[in-house]
């Protein structure tokens, strides 16, 4: 699939879906894209920001994402950085890094999802349940206030 192809499934598959602010979701995964371009990340990392959600969120399935026209290292990473029910943050953190590209995928994730701006909107109650769930998620990937740590460029992540 091209770009343009991999953005329009993604936006098709998430259309209608609203963030928990009310926001269209697809302004979430085309700020996750943009953060994997902006850090470095290749088309095949890109195209796994597209469709980081999509799997988790029943907008695709699995079998869409074996069948489609994608790197199988996409579909990897789309499937690593897709958690699953009753799935430890642990083990979730544990697939996420033995994953060749997507810890770079699920920085950008986190990033945006813990954005201030957007954070701020939400409740309080909600605000500081979710910044303390990416808090703990970026110390399990061994992410520290907007560095990667551990070795290899972005593009081996």
């Amino acid at each position: 699939m091209t770009p343009a192809e991999v953005e329009a499934v993604a936006r098709a598959a998430h259309a209608g879906q609203t963030d928990k602010a009310g926001r269209p979701y697809t302004e979430h995964l085309r700020a996750v894209a943009e953060g994997v371009r902006r850090r470095g990340g290749d088309g095949e990392q890109i195209a796994a920001a597209w469709l980081h959600d999509a799997v988790e969120d029943d907008r695709l399935s699995e079998r869409w994402l074996e069948e489609a026209a994608l790197t199988r290292r996409t579909k990897d990473i789309v499937l690593a950085v897709t958690r699953r029910s009753g799935e430890p943050p642990e083990a979730y953190a544990a697939r996420i890094l033995a994953t060749p590209g997507a810890l770079l995928v699920k920085e950008a994730d986190l990033a945006h999802n813990a954005d201030p701006a957007r954070l701020a909107v939400l409740d309080g109650a909600t605000r500081t349940r979710l910044t303390e769930k990416y808090a703990r998620m970026r110390a399990l990937l061994g992410l520290v206030a907007g560095e990667r740590r551990g070795e290899g460029t972005p593009r081996e992540r």
